[in-house]
């Protein structure tokens, strides 16, 4: 389909000077953090909210999961909207939107009113990080794409990360309120930008809307993300998880057969048939799940599995924080040196002996051992989930790009969730391998056993990288000159 950009000074070039291109890279980047982090922070503000409310903090979770949900149903139709009412219109709609739930957010006085305001949050994160990341990759020249996808990659990886202590900050030294309000400035300052920045793509031809697309991805996507939720409580409802699994796998049949059936489906499934798209949604999906679970495992192992405080704990997984950041400088070089397949082959090796690593952890070893192995988890986990994502849309065409990108965006929202699921569930596979196996359950040995059952799960998803052809991707990791 061809693009038509309003108004003529918005037209995109693939001449575009870095600058401009990073430009535009950064801001969506910049918008991404502000959700990512929103997320993120305030699962540390829970307790002092619960008591501002009147209520216990198990009964704030339906907020983050209502907002997590919301995300799921509603990201599939970004594509769509995109396409019908132009890029910019729906990216400063969803800013405006998240900006000022956020604003309401921080003035809610019970429950009700926060859901419903998380719920109003949703529906903007739901379009702004799939239309950002859309218009990113079409303005951006295949050359320049790793180091633009490199920018949007690093909110996922540094959010989780930064978000507890600084939740937990903002929390003690001001007011949980804070962590909402300080996104309204912000937002302002980013719908402007957006405003003046982002060309206004759409179609020229005009689809109707999928509605049974729509309400069967929907249906996936609640139930699958749902029952991802429930396995990850304290609290299994081991049963119920199940049923909402089964019922999610039977919609996604069922969603499949449809998008593959229909005249004007709301997602093109014709991206899958490019072999290097389809592994990293494959493979790259259990990989990117894996490489989720980390942050999550971590904290955990060191406040309950060894005793640390909070404060100690977090500043341990800062040195996640520094490898992420340590790395991306040499992202570009390394890719365009090594090639996609050697270096995610290669590199996940070295995430999965990261892993490892972690297990042979315990309360006493050297704190300068500690902080460099999770610093080489950083540098890992970093190149492998920035060399993921700029694969997966190194070869897609042009026409295919909106259906990839929400694909992808939707994956990406599933496996989020299923990381933090399987970091849950390899903790509790520790623990009954520890009691299995007679070992000591002292020293976290059911958090230090779930890291190996994790490593073996990222070890297994590497086989599908294996399969890659060995110049997969070679039009973006190498510079425009040296492909002819």
């Amino acid at each position: 389909m061809a693009l038509s950009d309003s108004p003529a000074g918005d037209n995109p070039r693939q001449d575009a000077t870095s600058g401009r291109i990073s430009g535009l890279a950064l801001l969506v980047a910049s918008a991404f953090f502000m959700e990512f982090l929103d997320g993120t922070v305030i699962a540390t503000a829970l307790p002092d909210m619960a008591r501002a409310f009147g209520v216990s903090a198990i009964d704030l979770n339906i907020g983050i999961s209502a907002y997590l949900l919301t995300l799921a149903v509603l990201i599939p139709a970004s594509g769509w909207l995109a396409e019908r009412f132009g890029a910019r219109t729906i990216f400063s709609l969803a800013l405006f939107i998240f900006t000022l739930s956020s604003l309401f957010c921080g003035l809610t006085h019970n429950v009700t009113e926060f859901v419903l305001m998380r719920i109003l949050q949703g529906i903007g994160g739901a379009m702004m990080v799939p239309v950002g990341r859309l218009v990113v990759l079409r303005t951006t020249p295949k050359d320049q794409l790793i180091k633009a996808i490199a920018t949007l990659t690093w909110p996922a990886l540094v959010a989780p990360i930064l978000g507890p202590p600084l939740g937990g900050f903002i929390t003690t030294y001001v007011s949980w309120h804070w962590i909402f309000f300080l996104n309204v400035p912000l937002g302002v300052i980013a719908i402007i930008l957006a405003l003046r920045m982002m060309p206004n793509q759409s179609t020229e031809q005009r689809r109707p809307f999928d509605l049974i697309g729509f309400v069967s991805i929907g249906i996936t996507m609640l139930c699958l993300v749902a029952g991802l939720e429930m396995f990850s409580q304290q609290n299994i409802n081991l049963v119920n998880g199940l049923l909402l699994m089964v019922a999610g796998l039977l919609a996604l049949v069922w969603a499949t057969r449809h998008l593959l059936r229909a005249s004007t489906p709301l997602i093109r499934l014709r991206s899958l048939a490019v072999p290097s798209f389809r592994i990293t949604m494959r493979g790259g999906f259990v990989l990117r799940a894996t490489i989720s679970s980390a942050p999550f495992m971590l904290p955990l192992m060191f406040q309950v599995g060894f005793g640390m405080d909070a404060f100690h704990a977090g500043s341990l997984v800062l040195a996640v924080f520094a490898g992420n950041l340590a790395m991306k400088p040499a992202t570009t070089p390394l890719i365009r040196y090594f090639g996609f397949k050697k270096l995610l082959v290669g590199n996940g090796i070295l995430c999965v002996l990261s892993l490892l690593f972690c297990a042979c952890l315990t309360p006493q070893s050297p704190r300068i051992l500690t902080l460099l192995l999770l610093f080489w988890g950083g540098l890992s986990r970093s190149m492998q989930f920035t060399g993921i994502s700029s694969l997966a849309f190194a070869e897609v065409p042009p026409q295919e790009m909106s259906s990839a990108n929400t694909l992808f965006s939707t994956s990406l929202q599933l496996a989020n969730g299923l990381g933090v699921t399987l970091g849950a569930l390899s903790i509790r596979l520790g623990g009954w391998l520890t009691d299995w196996l007679a070992l000591p359950a002292g020293e976290g040995m059911a958090f230090r056993l779930g890291f190996v059952v994790i490593a073996l799960i990222t070890a297994i998803a590497l086989c599908d990288i294996v399969r890659l052809a060995p110049a997969a991707g070679s039009n973006v990791s190498q510079p425009a000159k040296e492909r002819g």
